[in-house]
Parts: C-alpha cells; structure tokens; sequence
C-alpha cells in the first residue's frame, strides 16, 4: 500500500513505446487491467503472443531485491508444475529494469517487467463447488511447500519487518483505526486482535516456517473448465505480497478470501482444509489459531482498504471489493463463536 502520487499512470503510447524500446514489440493490443497498487496492462504484439506489462508502483520499485526475489519465485514455482507467470528478458537480457517516467506529477522511477500471459478468469466469477474449493487449498499447500525449498542469495528480505499484510503483524492494525470511527464494527476488530494477541502471539513458536504468496484471493486465481463439467485452477497472479511467515497464515488467508465469494461463506472452510491437509497436515496449534487467524485476514482487508481510500478515493471500487463483502461474514464469523466454525469446518 502506497503513500500519493506514488501508482504508475501511463498512458497507451507510452505503454507502446516502452514495450518496443524495451522488447522490440509492436503493441497492436493494449489493454489496462484492474491493480491496487501498480498499473497492469494487457499488451498483444503484431508479432504474436500475449503478454502483461506491470509497472510497479515508485516507493515498491525502490526495492528491486525483494521485486528480483518475487519473480524468481514465479519462474521457480513454474518450474514445478505450479502455474506462475514468469518474466521475459528484455534487450539487455534482464528481466527487469527501473525506468524514468513522467505520468503527470514529475519524473519517477518505476520498475518495469513484461510478464508472460496466464489464461483463464479469475476464480471469483465461476461456482465455487466443493471439488473447487477442495483444489485450492492443495494449490495453496502445494505452493507453499515449493516456496520453501527455494535456494537465492536474498531470500532475507522476504523478512519485511513491519509488513502491514502479514499475519505476523495484525497489531499494527490498531494505528489505522480511526478509519473505522463511530462505526459499530470499529468493536468487532478491536475484541479480533484482541483475541489475536491472547491466542495468536503465544503459539506462534508452533507453528512451521515457510514463504507465503500472502495473497491468495479470489481476483489471484485463474481457473479453465476441465473435462469434467468443473474447473481446473490455470494461474496463480501477484506476488508482491510475498513474505516469510508460516503455512497456517497461506491457508487463512485462502479460506477468508474463498469466503468473500461464496453464498454460504461458513461452508467454505472445511472443504479448503480438506483440500490444504491432504499436502501438508496441520499440527494442533496450527489447528486451534486458524479461526482467530481467519478473522484477523479479514479485519486487515477491512481496515486497510478504507485506508488505501483515503490514498487513492479515484481507486475506490477496486480497493474495496473484497472489504465490502467481508463485512458481514466477518460479524457473522464472530457472532456463531470459534466452537461452531470449528466444528463446521473441522468435522
């Protein structure tokens, strides 16, 4: 999440002539895509193929080790049968390079990577069937154990000591708040990270390492029909979420987001974790935060989109989607108590 001024605004001619300076491309197609922080464009050349040109936004693109990091991290887990996107190398043979442009408010510097293109449409326009839900969170489990055997010089700073989004960090919720002012779910959040702190904090030391995607959402995942009258998962998108945390905090952050695009939201977590075990087994402690941590994902969606409007109010729409359907599962997630779900989704 960017301070102002600081989200790329290009407009198609200079996409177009980024795209044949840097990768000697003929944009005949260009297309802008929907992002939270950076710019995203569709890009077909007269040559053939299609692609996705991401501009990173001015303040990320200052840390080109952690964006060099998360692009590995793709190609890698590519590699392994998971569907990523990875980079194309440009004229010089690097897969990045940080950039001087002017998008209306002065010159800045954005990082610029042509992606290659993932078929499909994102998980939150199809049914989410049980079978569906059971893929995802194999999916999840699957990417996350890649993730953990991956060798770079500069996986430290993956650490990110003081991430917003991660679910080590949900306390630095409690200065953002006052977004929430007179409204009744401003005590909802409060009693979650409350409840974080009392039964979170101290089990951590239980629960395993790895490296999260951190971002596991609905609009992340693509998906194709399959042979059999369902859906097979063809593309996981964005990692600029990445962090080093923990496996219970991927499977969390699936379930809540799964949540937000389902009519029944509380029968989503069985099936995920049903999917999730048949990888990778929780321990009890993993088994006995999962609720408060589900909660607390969604008390970050919530409080960290308004404040994201704050920043970017022409942005609204799209910061917020996940937030304005998480509200009600989120009162109805506390209300029914962390004995009931648990039994829904454990049972």
């Amino acid at each position: 999440m960017s301070p102002k001024n600081t989200k790329p605004n290009l407009s198609h001619s200079q996409v177009s002539e980024i795209v044949k300076r840097l990768y000697r491309l003929t944009a005949s197609v260009i297309q802008s895509l929907p992002s939270y922080d950076d710019q995203n464009f569709y890009v077909a050349p007269s040559e053939g193929g299609e692609y996705i040109l991401k501009i990173m936004n001015s303040e990320d693109s200052k840390n080109t080790l952690l964006i060099e990091v998360q692009t590995y991290a793709m190609s890698v887990l590519q590699q392994n049968g998971i569907p990523a996107q990875t980079a194309l190398p440009n004229t010089s043979g690097e897969i990045m390079s940080l950039e001087e442009i002017d998008c209306g408010y002065g010159s800045q510097k954005y990082l610029v990577r042509l992606l290659t293109y993932l078929p499909g449409t994102t998980i939150s326009k199809v049914p989410l069937t049980p079978q569906l839900l059971y893929e995802t969170g194999k999916t999840a489990a699957k990417m996350d154990t890649v993730l953990k055997k991956m060798k770079h010089p500069h996986l430290h700073v993956l650490e990110r000591e003081g991430f917003k989004w991660s679910l080590s960090n949900v306390a630095l919720l409690e200065d953002y708040l006052y977004v929430l002012d007179g409204e009744p779910l401003l005590e909802v959040v409060k009693s979650v990270i409350e409840a974080y702190k009392s039964s979170v904090d101290p089990k951590r030391s239980s629960f395993r390492k790895c490296i999260n995607h951190g971002d596991f959402n609905d609009l992340n995942v693509l998906v194709q029909p399959n042979d059999k009258e369902g859906y097979r998962i063809t593309g996981i998108l964005d990692f600029g979420d990445m962090n080093s945390g923990y496996y219970i905090h991927e499977l969390a952050i699936t379930v809540m987001y799964m949540m937000t695009e389902h009519p029944k939201p509380i029968e989503v977590g069985g099936p995920v974790l049903a999917g999730w075990e048949s990888v990778l087994p929780l321990n009890e402690a993993e088994k006995d935060c999962l609720y408060v941590l589900v909660l607390s994902r969604f008390c970050q969606s919530l409080v960290l989109a308004r404040y994201s409007v704050t920043l970017q109010p022409e942005n609204e729409e799209y910061l917020m989607i996940s937030s304005r359907k998480g509200v009600n599962i989120l009162q109805q997630l506390w209300e029914l108590g962390k004995e009931q779900v648990e039994k829904l989704w454990f049972e």
